[in-house]
């Protein structure tokens, strides 16, 4: 049986092992306790990442791969011209997430919000390379992550509350034809998440926690899917998350005892939006059902990809086992906020039926 490691890939706005604030507030499992921690003394050898907490997902994708790896973090000739920053970044040589990186370690990679495309992304990399990086760098300079050939690293992914196919929070704000501020909300919950919105100091930069512009829009998360595959020998899950209530007039509404505070609003304004995007894709009234930030649908399996139901009997790779929706909102999985839940025996559940598989 192969080495196998559980990397936890926070969302957007979010953190990991190398900051500060995950020794005082770990991301995974917020004021209940590290659930890092928990999972590890249940004998699974689980690891939580830092990547760039409002970087994109090429970018996020390069700092994981250097912190599993323990190298020198490379975002490539090509992609650091088109990121507009160093192509060099943090050398974890001296300190990888996990303490050994070789052909019999075998990767569960599980993304939270952004962190499903990251997760996404650097399966397709360590397989797949990139050909633009591979044209353009000379042999001797191109990192292992964009020359590939590295089938069989990743075991399974998993996505949890992950804007898959895109956020129409983002497109109802830049569509002309909607007024998300003329969408009736709680005064209280526009006033909260303005305090709520402030700057977070994690140890590394700052940044705003409540950015929505950190999400990518329904035609640039559809072009994404395009660019990464689903490997057929890697078994892949998505959980979407929903906290609204469906109303009479057919709009969704946030549930009170779900739903955070600080998603209140944009949940709201998500529950009444329909549109069309600039590419021509229908924002229909199936993507109203949200989590407080990501639409319910979105975070299910890519669009065109192959998918089914979960069976847990009929589990097969190369195909999104779609999962029963998990009921709370963007930040239960996480062990929530002031709607704190214990995710403990949830995750116990998932680390184990991914070790079932390897056997």
């Amino acid at each position: 049986m192969s080495d196998l490691k559980f990397i936890f890939v926070h969302g957007a706005g979010g953190w990991g092992r190398y900051d500060a604030i995950d020794r005082l507030v770990p991301y995974w499992g917020m004021l209940n306790g590290s659930l890092i921690s928990f999972l590890r003394r249940r004998g699974y050898d689980c690891y939580g990442a830092s990547v760039a907490p409002s970087g994109s997902i090429w970018v996020r994708a390069c700092e994981l791969y250097a912190q599993i790896s323990g190298t020198r973090t490379d975002y490539g000739a090509v992609h650091s011209i088109r990121e507009n920053r160093e192509r060099y970044g943090r050398d974890y040589s001296g300190d990888p997430l996990i303490p050994e990186w070789n052909e019999n370690t075998r990767l569960v990679l599980l993304g939270h919000s952004m962190g499903g495309a990251t997760v996404r992304l650097l399966a397709h990399l360590l397989e797949h390379g990139d050909e633009e990086e591979r044209s353009s760098t000379p042999d001797h300079e191109l990192s292992d992550l964009f020359r590939g050939n590295m089938k069989g690293r990743v075991h399974a992914v998993m996505t949890l509350a992950a804007p898959t196919n895109g956020a129409s929070s983002l497109d109802m704000i830049t569509d002309p034809a909607f007024d998300a501020d003329a969408v009736p909300v709680p005064f209280w919950s526009r006033i909260t998440m303005r305090i709520l919105g402030l700057r977070l100091n994690t140890g590394r930069k700052q940044l705003k926690t409540t950015n929505t512009k950190r999400l990518s829009s329904i035609d640039r998360a559809l072009k994404q899917n395009e660019y990464i595959s689903t490997l057929p020998d890697v078994y892949y899950f998505c959980i979407a998350c929903s906290s609204t209530v469906r109303q009479p007039d057919g709009t969704q509404y946030p549930d009170s005892k779900k739903t955070e505070i600080l998603y209140y609003s944009r949940s709201i304004q998500i529950g009444r939006y329909t549109g069309v995007t600039p590419e021509g894709f229908v924002i229909d009234e199936s993507w109203q059902e949200n989590d407080g930030l990501v639409n319910t649908v979105s975070a299910l399996a890519p669009v065109g990809a192959p998918q089914k139901p979960f069976d847990r009997k009929h589990i097969e790779k190369g195909i999104w086992n779609v999962m029963p929706v998990f009921d709370g909102d963007h930040m239960s999985v996480q062990g929530g906020l002031f709607h704190r839940r214990d995710v403990r025996w949830f995750y116990l559940d998932l680390l184990e039926m991914c070790r079932q598989l390897e056997r």
